[in-house]
């Protein structure tokens, strides 16, 4: 009997939208599968055993079928895979086939995960699987990203602003140019012209951001590059920065690089509270699994208790038994979102009357010191499913807003409808640090911002941060995948 490899409901929906929506051809399923294959090969990390489980409504493929045993020019496949995997993974998976099927299938379904999660149906599908299977192979992206000051300097002209490039600075997706001007007044020019020097750049519907610099006459455009001059910023960044954040911080979480290819992250304890906006598959979750990874690497539960709130029932579930979090569960219903909301709220009020009592003014005050407790980050993965189920559940995320922040706790909210509604002017007001990912209208870039241009951005993790005490930067997130959380879960579990 022929070796299978198997698929569940999720994968072969997958399969179909690739081949329908993504490729537009009529090839058989199995060609995903090989697809999926190589895009799991190109991450470092293994595939765990979860991929191992297999729900109803898929399918099963013969091994055959993957490799293309047995077809002309395909008699070589299986062993260069054996081969290849032998060596991935420290095994010989000649002599043992079962093992060799195992990898084959967790790989293959890892895959199709990524492209669950990555891709969506309105990108194209060619360009993403360049990017993504191609990426890094030698040739495919220029090590350095081209210089195109002539091509800028040329659309400046046409909408009326005579310009020299005097530097240029390549960050992960964008190129910065800084231009110095004719005449200072030529930066309101060059501000209200900035749809038409997109359209003379070739742009379409992505934007070219504009800031002023030190000095007058000089400012910095960035504009962005081809999706095949992107790099990626990978997670072991966000560990390295984590290493090097200042000691006096006490929730340090990083984000991922700015513009000239810096690490950015900020102290969650000062923010104090945090909203997060983006429209599905602009890179929300991710964020806040950066956010959460970071949290984790550097504190006990002793030190750090987590409330994490899920209607969604999925991007919060691996963090679930940690013993950071509150109850050991991650909540998905809106009457127990807002129970524990309201008890910690208690747990404000009962701090807050200690610390006066104490004649310490926030959980910092060494006279606070004795108390030993824990910093509580509240993290809401869907704002307005919370908000739509139940509007009471606003009237205690205000109040840990207006006065959490001495005592401790801070709120993590993100939304993929940042709109009047979830977001009220009494709860935005409370929250100034604000993260906006792509959105689909200007309206909505103000409601997290207070400014458009969050609807120009990028996709897929490129983002605009207003951070308080800070001015407005443009950074691209960290790439973190399933494999990521699942280690850095395991760490949180060793270490604590």
């Amino acid at each position: 009997m022929a070796t299978k490899i198997y698929t569940d409901r999720q994968d072969e929906q997958v399969i179909e939208t690739v081949l329908k929506k993504g490729l537009k051809a009529s090839l058989p399923k199995w060609s995903v599968l090989r697809l999926a294959l190589g895009r799991s090969l190109r991450i470092e990390t293994e595939p765990d055993e979860s991929l191992d489980h297999r729900e109803s409504g898929g399918k099963e493929y013969d091994l055959e079928q993957l490799t293309g045993e047995g077809k002309a020019g395909n008699d070589n496949i299986t062993p260069l895979l054996r081969a290849m995997l032998s060596v991935r993974h420290g095994e010989d998976l000649f002599a043992d086939n079962d093992a060799f099927v195992r990898w084959l299938q967790r790989h293959v379904r890892r895959g199709l995960r990524e492209f669950r999660s990555a891709w969506m149906e309105s990108h194209d599908f060619h360009d993403y699987l360049l990017h993504e299977l191609l990426g890094d192979v030698a040739g495919t992206v220029p090590q350095t990203p081209t210089d195109d000051s002539e091509r800028l300097l040329r659309a400046l002209a046409e909408i009326g602003i005579p310009a020299e490039v005097v530097s240029l600075q390549n960050g992960p997706r964008l190129s910065r140019y800084h231009v110095r001007l004719r005449d200072v007044n030529d930066h309101g020019l060059l501000t209200r012209g900035l749809d038409k020097l997109a359209f003379a750049l070739g742009l379409g519907d992505q934007g070219v951001f504009v800031s002023s610099t030190l000095e007058p006459r000089i400012a910095a455009v960035d504009v962005p590059r081809p999706a095949n001059h992107w790099h990626t910023v990978q997670p072991a960044a966000l560990y390295t920065w984590l290493a090097e954040a200042p000691a006096e911080w006490r929730l340090p979480a990083y984000l991922g690089e700015d513009v000239g290819g810096e690490g950015v992250g900020f102290d969650l304890a000062s923010a104090p509270h945090l909203l997060i906006g983006g429209t599905t598959g602009s890179g929300k979750s991710v964020c806040l699994h950066a956010l959460l990874l970071s949290l984790l690497e550097r504190h006990s539960p002793e030190r750090l208790q987590l409330l994490l709130i899920d209607p969604k029932r999925v991007e919060l579930a691996p963090y679930a038994k940690l013993p950071h979090v509150i109850g050991q569960q991650v909540l998905c219903e809106a009457p127990d979102a807002l129970t524990n909301l309201q008890q910690l709220v208690d747990v404000m009020n009962q701090r807050e009357a200690t610390l006066a009592s104490l004649g310490a003014r926030d959980i910092d005050d060494p006279r606070a010191a004795s108390q030993g407790w824990a910093r509580i980050v509240v993290i809401v993965e869907e704002l307005a499913d919370l908000i739509l189920q139940s509007g009471a559940i606003e009237e205690p995320l205000v109040r840990l807003a207006q006065k959490a922040r001495a005592s401790g706790i801070h709120l993590v909210l993100a939304t993929q409808r940042p709109d009047a509604q979830t977001f009220s002017g009494l709860l935005r007001s409370n929250i100034p640090s604000r993260i906006a990912l792509t959105v689909q209208k200007a309206t909505e870039s103000r409601i997290i911002l207070d400014d458009i241009g969050a609807e120009q951005l990028l996709g897929m993790g490129d983002m605009l941060v207003k951070l308080i005490g800070r001015p407005l930067i443009r950074v691209h997130g960290v790439l973190i995948g399933h494999d990521d959380i699942a280690q850095g879960v395991a760490r949180a579990k060793r270490t604590n």
